[in-house]
């Protein structure tokens, strides 16, 4: 009978992951992580993260009623120097980041391997929407789940080939509505508990409040200007602001306006139209390939936030693990730090972080040395021909195909 380790989030998804292997025959464990306390927690706190303080308790009560053994792992030193720190730095610089897709990178996925290893178990588990399929060449790829609007495919993109060999999704073919159900049949005690929509350790969905408790001393005010540099207000820090942003600015206006850069060096907000934003490519580092062994130019789908459909562009391999992605449509609301996932049709590509954005030309060419976030631009990226990858698949005839919902 083979082994595996379920990471039990104390949600519905994971709780019926571990209910599928054990039916299935496997010996199963439940394994949760404390990654985070929040030391004053509301009732909604309690429910809406995935590790709220609720959490290792349903995860228990739910590893008993399946007759599992259940672990408990503390990860908070983990989390908070591989989560927590890197989240702070990336909005006090002026990025946005997702520290759902570093979670699974550098602790989420670690942890339960190295757990799986000391009990004795070849496999692990989650209850991520998405599907793995493994290739004549003994690559796993990752696709799309059969529930597109659950998609979390897209916050899986970083994992290593090593990791997705001992991985299995449960419940990748299923529909929540069908996870649910099941839940019910067999009377698990979170069968209508309500989904985690924010992130675990800001629960309240404020991340300026959070980053002004966790880095009180990083949150300085400065100038708010518009695009033409004329000071309009005055902010509390720009870690308070994303890109595309047009609630909360502080500033009265007649017409409606966005947050359209953030200038760290100069400690500035910069405001402008829905127009201002438009952005036509994108550099994007650290790629990590999954489906195919290296990257080659030609067209693809990209998703560059967890919930949207992915979108036609050009994709250009570059230096240093890098690439570039030429839109075929102007974007909106793009910034530094998200993730860029590429597709093929339901295929995970591979994905890295966005170095840098560069503003829609006049005609929508190609950005031109020197524009963008005011670094230089690099070289131009060679033109881009359609040839086949290097596992003999094409990027050719590709469709978005789904929307993630991370």
């Amino acid at each position: 009978m083979d082994k595996v380790l379920v990471g039990m989030s104390g949600g519905v998804d994971s709780s019926i992951a571990a209910f599928l292997l054990k039916e299935r025959g496997y010996e199963v464990i439940g394994v949760t992580l404390h990654v985070w306390a929040n030391p004053a927690p509301s009732s909604r706190d309690r429910e809406r993260g995935c590790c709220a303080v609720d959490a290792v308790g349903d995860a228990m009560d739910v590893c008993e009623r399946l007759g599992i053994p259940h672990r408990l792992v503390d990860a908070r030193t983990a989390f908070t120097a591989g989560v927590i720190e890197p989240f702070a730095d990336a909005y006090i610089s002026g990025r946005t980041p997702n520290p759902c897709i570093e979670c699974n990178r550098a602790v989420k996925f670690e942890a339960l391997l190295r757990v799986a290893a000391r009990e004795g178990a070849g496999l692990i588990a989650t209850g991520h929407y998405a599907r793995l399929e493994r290739t004549a060449d003994s690559r796993v790829e990752i696709r799309r789940p059969r529930d597109v609007r659950k998609d979390q495919s897209y916050v899986l993109y970083a994992l290593t080939q090593e990791t997705l060999g001992c991985l299995l999704l449960p419940i990748g073919e299923l529909t929540k509505e069908d996870v649910r159900r099941i839940a019910r049949e067999n009377s698990l005690p979170v069968a209508d508990k309500a989904d985690s929509v924010e992130i675990c350790f800001v629960p309240d969905g404020d991340h300026g409040g959070f980053l002004s408790r966790f880095r009180p001393g990083a949150m300085v005010p400065g100038p708010i200007s518009d695009i033409e540099g004329r000071t309009v207000g005055t902010h509390e820090g720009i870690a308070r602001y994303t890109i595309g942003q047009r609630r909360g600015l502080g500033v009265a206006a007649g017409e409606r306006r966005y947050v359209v850069r953030l200038d760290a060096g100069g400690n500035r907000v910069v405001l402008g139209s829905r127009s201002d934003l438009a952005v036509s490519t994108i550099d994007v580092e650290s790629m990590n390939w999954v489906s195919v062994h290296e990257p080659t130019a030609g067209p693809v789908f990209v998703q560059y936030r967890s919930t949207m459909m992915a979108v036609p562009g050009e994709f250009s391999p570059g230096l240093h693990g890098g690439g570039r992605v030429r839109f075929s449509s102007p974007q909106y609301g793009v910034a530094a730090g998200q993730a860029a996932v590429l597709y093929d049709g339901d295929r995970l590509l591979g994905g890295g972080t966005i170095l840098r954005t560069f503003p829609l030309t006049p005609a929508f060419s190609p950005p031109r040395r020197g524009e963008g976030d005011g670094d230089e631009d690099p070289d131009p990226a060679p033109p881009i021909a359609r040839r086949g990858m290097a596992d003999g698949s094409t990027f050719a005839s590709l469709s978005p195909k789904g929307r993630g919902v991370g």
